[in-house]
């Protein structure tokens, strides 16, 4: 199974497995990382599942569509590689991921 690995703001890492398929905010709720609210339960609505997708692994996901990036417009601490994780699943390569967590969601 791809693994996913989500670092905390203090540096705090969590490698964690999720299935082909699943959003990576789903992989990190259903392994109880920290970091991530899902307030709206990935329906792109919220922006508190946002974090920073590390290069290589950025360009291999499609760009944000335009929910999403309009989203992205009003999160807390946005970088040119931020993401809402609810809109990005996971898939073979993307095994290894990593992706940093804001200092804060809200």
């Amino acid at each position: 199974m791809p693994k996913v690995t989500f670092i905390e703001h203090n540096d705090t890492a969590h490698t964690v497995e999720g299935p082909e398929g699943r959003s990576l905010m789903q992989i990190a709720v259903d392994n109880m990382v920290p970091g991530i609210i899902a307030d709206c339960g990935g329906s792109a609505s919220c922006g508190t599942c946002h974090g920073y997708v590390e290069a290589p692994w950025l360009e291999k996901i499609p760009p944000p569509d335009d929910t999403e990036a309009s989203m992205l417009e009003g999160v807390l601490h946005g970088e040119p590689n931020s993401r809402l994780t609810c809109q990005v699943r996971m898939t073979p390569e993307l095994d290894g991921v990593r992706v940093r967590l804001p200092k804060s969601q809200i």
